[in-house]
C-alpha cells in the first residue's frame, strides 16, 4: 500500500476490562471517504509513472578473486601465463597472440568491431589483413578480457570460477577453458596450415622445443611440470585473474564513500534502474551473464549471419564496466558509441528489429519492460563512466621466450 500525505484518526472508548469499541460516527465515516481520495506524495507519484522493473541489486566488486581448487595462482604461474598471452608462437602462422585483440594499451580489448587475427598487422583500429588474403573475420567483438575473473557474479557476489560463462555464446566454462579456444579458431589464432585437432599439439610441440619455457613451466607447476594443453591453458587462466578493476568510483560509491560520484551521476544511476536496464544488467559485473534476443543490426563485414546461442540469435549480456574501452559495443561492434546503444534499445522497446532475421516475436520478452526515453540517456551514460577504473597491469614484456615479437605483428 502507497503511503500518502494523511492520516486515519480512530476513535475509541475504553470499555471494562480489554474491550474497546470503535465508535462509528458521520465525522469518521467522512474521514475515511477523504483519505481514500486524497493524493499521493510527489515521491509516489514518480514511482508511480516509472517503477523500477527488477529488485536491483548492485555491489562493490570483491577486492579478492577466487581460483579453481586445482589451479591455485602463483608467482611463477602468473608470470609464465603473461609470457604466453603475449607470445605468439600459439598461433599458426606465429603472427598473433592473445594480446593482440586484447592489448592493454586498449584496455585489453581493441577499438575494432569485429577482430582481425591470423595474416593482419597493426594493432586496434590500425590493424588491416595483408594481402593476399584468405582468411575471415573474427565474427564477434573483442570482449575485455578486465574482470573476466569475476564471470558468472550473481546480485550477492557468489560465483563459482570453475562455472564462469565464456564468450558471447556462452561456449565455454572456466577461464582455462576460455585461453584454449582462440588458439583453435581459424580466425583469430589457427589460420589454414593447421587442422583444429592438430593445432594444440603443434603449440605443445613448438613449446617443448624452447628451453626457457620447459623451466618455466618447471617453476611453475612444480618438478616434472608437463608442457601440456592443460597447463598452458592454466597458465594463462592465472594471469587472466590478475587483470581486475575492483576500486572504480562507483565501487568507492557502494563501499562508503558518499562523495565518490557526484549528484548528476547518482541521478542517472536512479534513471538507469526505473528504465528497466537492470532486468538484465544487474549484480557486481553489471550483467546476467545469461544469453538475450534482441535483434541487433548485422555487421555487413561477415558473409554469412551469426545466429549465436544454438542459432536462436541470442548473445550473452556484456558487463558495462570499462565501457570506454570496449566501443564500438554490442556483440558485433555494429553500434559506434554509447548513445548510439541507447537508442538502439528505445527502438526495440517500441518492438522496432533492426535485424533482417530478427521479428519482434523473437525479442526476449524483458525488452518489453524497457522504458528509456531520449531525455534519460545523457545521465545514464554520465552514471556509466563511474564504472570505468584505469588501474589495471599495463605492463608489457620486453621480450618473450620464443624470440617473436611481443603481442604478434602489431606494429
Amino acid at each position: 500500500m502507497k503511503q500518502r500525505n494523511c492520516s486515519i484518526f480512530l476513535l475509541l472508548s475504553s470499555g471494562s476490562g480489554s474491550n474497546l469499541k470503535l465508535i462509528i460516527t458521520p465525522w469518521l465515516i467522512s474521514l475515511l471517504v477523504a483519505f481514500a481520495s486524497c493524493e499521493t506524495s510527489k515521491e509516489d507519484s514518480i514511482v508511480g509513472a516509472r517503477k523500477n522493473k527488477v529488485a536491483t541489486i548492485n555491489r562493490a566488486l570483491p577486492m579478492k578473486v577466487l581460483e579453481p581448487m586445482d589451479n591455485p595462482g602463483t608467482v611463477q604461474k602468473i608470470r609464465l601465463g603473461k609470457l604466453l598471452f603475449y607470445d605468439p608462437i600459439l598461433s599458426g602462422n606465429r603472427d598473433v597472440a592473445c594480446a593482440t585483440c586484447h592489448h592493454p594499451d586498449n584496455g585489453y580489448a581493441e577499438f575494432l568491431d569485429i577482430s582481425i587475427g591470423v595474416n593482419g598487422s597493426g594493432l586496434g583500429s590500425r590493424r588491416r589483413f595483408n594481402q593476399p588474403n584468405n582468411i575471415p573475420f573474427v565474427k564477434r567483438n573483442s570482449q575485455s578480457i578486465l574482470n573476466t575473473a569475476f564471470n558468472g557474479i550473481d546480485v550477492i557476489n557468489r560465483y563459482d570460477p570453475v562455472e564462469a560463462p565464456m564468450f558471447w555464446d556462452l561456449r565455454t566454462r572456466s577461464l582455462e577453458s576460455q585461453a584454449l579456444e582462440p588458439i583453435k579458431a581459424l580466425e583469430e589464432m589457427r589460420g589454414a596450415h593447421f587442422s583444429e585437432q592438430e593445432m594444440l599439439d603443434e603449440v605443445v610441440r613448438r613449446l617443448k622445443g624452447i628451453r626457457e619455457y620447459q623451466e618455466l613451466f618447471e617453476k611453475a607447476f612444480g618438478t616434472g611440470g608437463e608442457i601440456s594443453e592443460e597447463n598452458i591453458g592454466k597458465a594463462i587462466a592465472s594471469f587472466e585473474r590478475t587483470l581486475v578493476t575492483t576500486n572504480s568510483r562507483f565501487d568507492k560509491y557502494l563501499r562508503g564513500d558518499r562523495e565518490a560520484i557526484s549528484i548528476s551521476e547518482k541521478e542517472g544511476f536512479e534513471i538507469f534502474k526505473q528504465a528497466g536496464c537492470p532486468n538484465c544488467h544487474n549484480g557486481a559485473m553489471f550483467s546476467d551473464f545469461k544469453p538475450h534476443v534482441l535483434g541487433t543490426p548485422a555487421n555487413h563485414k561477415l558473409t554469412e549471419p551469426d545466429g549465436g546461442v544454438d542459432s536462436t540469435f541470442a548473445f550473452r549480456t556484456p558487463t558495462l564496466r570499462n565501457l570506454r574501452f570496449t566501443a564500438p559495443y554490442m556483440h558485433n561492434g555494429s553500434l559506434p558509441s554509447l548513445i548510439r546503444v541507447l537508442e538502439f534499445y528505445e527502438d526495440i522497446s517500441f518492438g522496432k528489429s533492426q535485424h533482417p532475421m530478427v521479428t519482434k516475436a523473437q525479442f526476449d520478452p524483458l525488452v518489453e519492460e524497457l522504458d528509456l526515453k531520449v531525455r534519460d540517456m545523457a545521465p545514464i551514460i554520465s552514471f556509466l563512466n563511474t564504472l570505468n577504473d584505469d588501474d589495471f597491469d599495463r605492463e608489457i614484456p620486453q621480450r618473450v621466450p620464443s624470440g617473436l615479437p611481443v603481442g604478434g605483428n602489431i606494429e
